[in-house]
């Protein structure tokens, strides 16, 4: 008997190590074909939302990747209609690329009330949503992360939840002994996101260079990452 074709899916990608692992996960398994990368970029700013990575060096992951990215640009604080609207403009884009796409996967870890707001506005749009990482042990999760050859560091720092000093870290075994006990190892409540800068989703590392560490709204801690010329 002849197998069935793998399930296309469309990845949400954030720059940071939760996508990009989600995305080794995903290939590991025979039953799904990763096609392409959606990211959300902020207009006028162009980098990616909450993360504040480039969007030059969000292409430059995708390339490494093997993967087309698609772009789905909003305003820097886009409300419910205005998101929904660009995701279906997005979605829409890679339906007509890949007609038989019906799945975008996240890397999301264990909020709840987050994965059933993203099931719901796929759901509106006939799309299905898939949390390969979801619900796994976050400490156990970033030590198989590390183990397994990635490699990230800490681009933005929610300086209400974790100190500034932590922004351009490296996200290895030592940042997990140094983090506060209330603060997840993944950073999943907010409290860090990551630029992934190797792995093996990739075929070759990132060539990046930590720029300056600045701070934006009053309260997140953001250090640039450049490709070096």
């Amino acid at each position: 008997m002849t197998a069935p074709p793998p399930n296309q899916v469309l990845l949400s990608w954030s720059g940071g190590k939760d996508a990009a692992w989600a995305l080794h996960v995903l290939r590991q398994r025979g039953d799904v074909d990763v096609v392409g990368l959606l990211t959300t970029i902020v207009e006028g700013a162009d980098r990616v939302s909450m993360q504040d990575i480039r969007v030059e060096v969000v292409h430059a992951q995708a390339a490494s990747a093997g993967l087309p990215l698609i772009e789905m640009r909003v305003p820097r604080q886009p409300d419910n209609a205005v998101y929904g609207a660009r995701l279906a403009e997005a979605l829409q884009v890679a339906r007509s690329r890949w007609p038989s796409l019906r799945t975008l996967a996240f890397g999301d870890l264990f909020l709840d009330d987050i994965r059933h707001w993203r099931m719901q506005q796929c759901a509106r749009l006939g799309w299905e949503a898939a949390f390969p990482l979801f619900g796994r042990d976050t400490a156990a999760l970033a030590r198989e992360m590390q183990a397994g050859g990635l490699r990230a560091a800490l681009c933005c720092v929610d300086t209400t939840q974790l100190d500034a000093s932590f922004a351009g870290s490296d996200f290895d075994a030592d940042l997990l002994a140094a983090l506060p006990v209330q603060v997840d190892p993944c950073g999943e409540r907010g409290e860090f996101h990551t630029c992934v800068l190797d792995g093996p989703m990739f075929a070759a590392p990132l060539m990046l260079a930590r720029g300056p560490t600045v701070l934006r709204e009053g309260r997140f801690a953001c250090t640039d990452f450049l490709a070096r010329t």
